[in-house]
C-alpha cells in the first residue's frame, strides 16, 4: 500500500490544463520532492493531494483511502506553508497547541504533544514567546512544529524555506533531514531550489508544464537525465551543451570541428543522428595542454570564478561557452589555449530533436 497515490489526475482552470494527467506513488516514510520552474504545477499538486483545490480528472488515495472528495481536516495530513501564518497575538504554545483545542482534544494530551514536538524541533525555551519575538527561522520550526502536533501519517511542505537567508535555509535543510530520519513519516515537499532537492530527497519529481518529466533518485536525475530539461535544470552551473552530429555509424560525436569517440559511452549505441546534443557536466571535463585524439576538444579560457574549495573556469569551445570545475590552485591564464578531456562515461546524448536522452 502506497502511503499517497496519485492517479490521472488532471487539473483544469478554465480552459487552461494545469495538470496533465499525472500519476505519483509514494512510498511509506518517503520523502518526495517536486521540483520545477514556477508555473510546473508542483504547488497545484500540492494543493490537490492536501484537499485545497477540486479535481477535474483523476483519485487521490492516501493510506490506502480515496480522499479525493474529502475535507482537508479528514486527509489525515500536515502542511507547512511559504508563509509562516502564525497567530500574532498568541504564544508559540498558543500557537502548537490552538488546532488542538478546537478538535476538542484533552488538555493533558495536547500538553504531550506540544512538549514533544518542541523537544524535536529544538523551541522548548522559546514556548512563551509571542512570533514578533522570533527569528525568521524560529517562526519556521514553529510552523513545522504546528504540522508535527497533530501526529499525521503525511506531511506536506510548500516551499517552507524560501523565506529565509542562505544561512538559515542550510541549517533548515539538515533539521528538516533529522526530523525525517527520526519520524519516518511520508513527507511531500515543494520547492524551487535544487539544491534542497538533491540533499532532502529520496526522490525527486522534475516538473515542467503540469507534467512529470522525471521521476527518480537524486543521483540518477543529476548523472543520466531523461530529457534535455531535466538536465540544464538540475546541476548548478548547469550542464554544458554541445550541438553536433553523431558519425561513424553512431560511434562517434563530431562537433565544433572535433570527433569524440563514444567508445565507453553508459547509454550505449546511440546510432546515426544528423542532430544530436552532447551533454556535459562542468566536473566531468578535464583541462589538459596536449590533444589526445578522439577524447579532447580545442578550447580557449574566457574567465574563472574562485569558489573557495575548487574554481569554476568558463572557456569558449567555438562559439559555444563552456564551464569546467578545478582545483582552485589549477586556474588557468586568461586567453590560453588549452584542450578540453571528456570523460565519455560520465556524459549524456540527447536527440535534437525529441530531446530525450540516447
Amino acid at each position: 500500500m502506497h502511503s499517497v497515490s496519485v492517479q490521472s489526475l488532471t487539473l483544469k482552470f478554465g480552459a487552461a490544463e494545469v495538470l496533465k494527467n499525472l500519476n505519483l506513488d509514494v512510498a511509506e516514510g518517503e520523502f518526495i520532492v517536486l521540483l520545477g520552474p514556477s508555473g510546473c504545477g508542483k504547488s497545484t499538486l500540492l494543493n490537490c493531494i492536501a484537499g485545497l483545490l477540486e479535481l477535474s480528472e483523476g483519485q487521490i488515495h492516501i493510506k490506502g483511502k480515496n480522499v479525493t472528495w474529502a475535507e482537508p481536516s479528514e486527509r489525515g495530513i500536515g502542511m507547512v506553508f511559504q508563509s509562516y501564518a502564525l497567530y500574532p497575538q498568541m504564544t508559540v504554545r498558543g500557537n502548537l497547541s490552538f488546532g488542538l483545542k478546537i478538535a476538542g482534544m484533552a488538555k493533558d494530551e495536547i500538553e504531550k504533544r506540544v512538549q514533544r514536538a518542541s523537544e524535536i524541533l529544538q523551541i522548548g525555551p522559546l514556548l512563551d514567546r509571542k512570533p514578533g519575538a522570533l527569528s525568521g527561522g524560529q517562526r519556521q520550526r514553529v510552523a513545522i512544529g504546528r504540522a508535527l502536533v497533530r501526529d499525521v501519517d503525511v506531511f506536506l511542505f510548500d516551499e517552507p524555506l524560501s523565506n529565509l537567508d542562505a544561512k538559515l535555509r542550510s541549517e533548515l535543510r539538515v533539521e528538516l533531514k533529522r526530523l525525517h530520519n527520526r519520524l519516518k513519516n511520508t513527507m511531500v515537499y515543494v520547492t524551487h531550489d535544487q539544491i534542497e532537492a538533491l540533499t532532502l530527497a529520496d526522490r525527486i519529481a522534475v516538473m515542467r508544464g503540469g507534467i512529470i518529466q522525471q521521476l527518480a533518485a537524486p543521483q540518477e536525475i543529476y548523472n543520466r537525465p531523461s530529457n534535455l530539461f531535466v538536465a540544464g535544470f538540475i546541476g548548478s552551473p548547469s550542464m554544458n551543451f554541445m550541438h553536433g552530429k553523431t558519425v561513424d555509424g553512431g560511434t562517434a560525436f563530431e562537433t565544433a570541428g572535433t570527433t569524440l569517440s563514444l567508445s565507453g559511452y553508459e547509454g550505449g549505441a546511440v546510432g546515426a543522428r544528423d542532430k544530436a546534443i552532447l551533454g556535459l557536466r562542468p566536473e566531468h571535463l578535464e583541462m589538459v595542454d596536449a590533444p589526445i585524439p578522439g577524447k579532447t576538444i580545442p578550447a580557449m579560457v574566457e574567465i574563472d570564478e574562485p569558489m573557495g574549495a575548487d574554481s569554476l573556469v568558463w572557456l569558449k569551445v567555438g562559439d559555444v561557452p563552456v564551464s569546467v570545475r578545478v582545483p582552485v590552485e589549477n586556474r588557468p591564464e586568461h586567453g590560453k589555449s588549452v584542450h578540453l578531456k571528456v570523460d565519455i562515461s560520465k556524459a549524456s546524448v540527447f536527440d535534437a530533436v525529441s530531446e530525450q536522452r540516447i
